[in-house]
């Protein structure tokens, strides 16, 4: 790696982090690629020879937030009970970084207009999402381990629509919402077995 290359890097990874900041105060829609750049403290010339276009720089964040998160909870464990609950750590990881998480509820509402850049990823990011935890709850029926009755789709379904509205509520009153305990509730009452059993 070359030092060239590696300053490259490393102004790049600045100017995502500067963006992070600039969405988690303004929104995607109001922010602006020269605010980005005068926090960095380069041009707005130098920032497009990085990021072409706010769209550009808007997929790069999004990609840094989710291999962050698969690489720290180790989210690419087969679907099942260890999963969802590295899903339930993740969601006690997003209570300690409120910022994170309110930038992700604001893209997401903002996202669901078919022309918001971001569209596209989140409707991907939500079905992968689902189908994640809904294959996770039939690795739990196969093992007799999901309450007879549960149907895995609904589950799954209810389960990511839960983790993304509890969010919401918590960033509107974290002194009421308890995000993690009310993810654990719902899953111990699907399942049949304690949720915090070691795995064979």
């Amino acid at each position: 790696m070359t030092g060239s290359y590696l300053k490259g890097r490393i102004r790049r990874e600045d100017i995502i982090t500067a963006t992070v900041a600039v969405y988690a105060e303004a929104g995607y829609h109001g922010s602006s690629l020269r605010e980005i750049a005068r926090r960095v403290g380069i041009t707005h010339a130098g920032l497009l020879y990085y990021f072409p276009t706010k769209e550009a720089l808007l997929a790069a964040v999004l990609e840094r937030r989710d291999a962050e998160d698969t690489e720290r909870e180790r989210l690419s464990v087969p679907p099942g009970l260890d999963a969802l609950r590295r899903l339930v750590a993740l969601a006690a990881h997003n209570m300690r970084h409120p910022g994170i998480v309110d930038l992700y509820a604001r893209l997401a509402a903002e996202a669901v207009t078919v022309d918001h850049p971001a569209h596209e990823y989140f409707e991907q990011h939500y079905r992968m999402a689902r189908g994640y935890a809904v294959e996770s709850f039939r690795a739990l029926a196969a093992r007799g381990e999901l309450r007879a009755g549960t149907d895995p789709e609904w589950a799954g379904l209810t389960f990511v629509a839960l983790m993304d509205g509890l969010q919401v509520q918590w960033l509107s009153n974290r002194e009421e919402v308890d995000l993690v305990g009310s993810l654990r509730f719902y899953l111990q009452n699907l399942l049949t077995v304690p949720l915090d059993q070691d795995q064979p």
